[in-house]
Formats: structure tokens, sequence, C-alpha cells
């Protein structure tokens, strides 16, 4: 198995103590009371988003969403809000909804839950939900725009799997993309030898618990049951700000734009490279 140790887990953490032993090392912790003063903690149940926004028609994807071709990154179908609660309530499925900002159709949620003050540069605009069933799982990635990324979990519990930005060699991040699809349960040391000088952290996100992603890190996550949280954003550097931008154009405009014309082909090649690269790094 990959060399995992577990992230730490605290609670009551001061500004100063949270920059000088997490934020400014980049390294991940598991805050076990940073929304305990939300409304959203106790408000938002399943039955709360179906009876008030079961009607919203979302998103949802499954396994296939990064397979190559012209519907790469696509979701599956759109359904009432509702509708998929109540498929990920009923027990396990790959089912899951991201890339769909609940906020912007229904605003009055903003008001359940704040921007924490243990540090600074907290973006307002672009909070995220993500909902998903009992098995589903996240391919590992990294977040494009570089921010530090805080995860809060409302209702089932999350295993995530972190490795740090300079460890992506030894993990075959695919070129011009922000992920790695290694299998994080079952190590392939054989095709993929570098896995062997990997070491990451392991946490299990309970509900109520707030996890600390430094900027960069590679994140792969399971739903051990149906559930959902909320990401938000901070970037306390203007540089790293300009670096996710650049980051954003490259990656993004390119793959995207491969995916279309090559499909699988691309895919393959990025393979290679990937394998390439690791070589080198080992």
């Amino acid at each position: 198995m990959l060399s995992l140790k577990a992230v730490d887990r605290r609670a009551g953490l001061t500004r100063e103590t949270f920059t000088r032993e997490y934020l400014e090392p980049h390294t991940p912790v598991i805050l076990v009371d940073l929304m305990d003063h939300w409304p959203a903690k106790a408000k938002w149940t399943m039955e709360f988003f179906k009876e008030n926004y079961g009607h919203l028609m979302v998103p949802v994807f499954s396994d296939n969403v990064s397979k190559p071709g012209k519907k790469y990154m696509a979701p599956d179908k759109v359904v009432p809000f509702r509708e998929f609660l109540e498929a990920i309530e009923q027990g396990p499925t790959n089912l899951r909804m991201f890339l769909f900002n609940i906020f912007r159709h229904v605003p009055e949620l903003c008001h359940d839950f704040n921007m924490p003050t243990i540090m600074d540069g907290f973006i307002r605009d672009f909070p995220f939900m993500f909902f998903g069933g009992e098995g589903s799982k996240v391919a590992l990635h990294y977040d494009i725009d570089l921010s530090h990324v805080f995860l809060s979990q409302f209702h089932g519990r999350k295993r995530v799997v972190l490795f740090p930005p300079e460890q992506s060699r030894f993990i075959y991040q695919h070129p011009f993309t922000v992920a790695s699809y290694i299998d994080i349960n079952h190590p392939d040391y054989d095709n993929y030898p570098a896995l062997r000088h990997v070491h990451g952290y392991e946490a299990l996100l309970q509900p109520g618990e707030t996890l600390f992603m430094p900027s960069g890190y590679w994140h792969y996550i399971e739903y051990l049951d149906g559930g959902y949280s909320i990401s938000l954003r901070a970037n306390e550097s203007y540089t790293r700000r300009a670096r996710g931008l650049w980051n954003i154009a490259k990656h993004y405009v390119v793959d995207k734009s491969m995916n279309r014309l090559m499909g699988q082909e691309w895919r393959r090649l990025k393979e290679e490279m990937a394998k390439r690269r690791a070589q080198v790094a080992g």
C-alpha cells in the first residue's frame, strides 16, 4: 500500500497557531470545530434541501466524467435536485453532483455559513457544494486555481487521500491536466514503479469537521456514505493567484481542445508522457 500518514485533528486553533503549524509549512489539518457556529451545520439536512430546492434542475455525473472524447467533463444527465438526493439516500451509487454553483440559484443559502477568520484571503464569490452517493469516488487531482481549500462536511463521511505538489511526478500527473489516474487503493508498482517513492496523508472527514487542503495539494476522495460538503477557497498571495490564472489557461484550454480533436489517442499520449517524467524523477 501507499505510504500515508494520518492528518492531524485539531480544535481551538488560533490564527497564529494555524499559520505557524499548517498554513506556512503547507500541511493539511482537520479542524473539528471551524463550522460549529454556522446555522447550516444543523439546518442543511436532506429534507431541508428536498423540501425547499427539490425543483432545481442539476447536472449529475458518473465515473464517465473523465473519459476522453466529446463528452469529456460533461454531465451524464440533468435531473430535479430532489430526484438526485433520493437516489443517493437509497444506497451505493457512483452518481455525484459538482460544477454547479447552487448559491447562484439560491443566494439565501449564503446566510447560513460564515467566511472563516482563521486566515485572510477567503474568496466570497466561489463557494461550491459537492454531493455524492455511497461508494462514489473523486479521481486524484488538484484544484486548478491553486487556492487553499477548506472542505466542510455536513452529511455522511468522506475518506480523503492527499499528496503535496512536489509528489506530482511520482504519482504520474497527466500533462496539461490537474489529474492522475493511479489506483489509490490498489497501486500497480509494476507499471508505475515511482509510486514506491510517494508519501502522502489520509483523512477520515466526519460531519461537522473541516479539512484544510493547502494550495496545489493532490486529493482523492471516497464517499463512505451518501452525503455532501461545502468548499471555501482562500488565497492570501497575489503571486499564487496569477499562477492559478495561468494554470487555468494552460491546462483547461489545451486539454479540452486536444480531447475534442484526438479523444482516446490524446489520453494515451498523456499516459506515456507521465511515465517518462516519472522515470526521470525517480
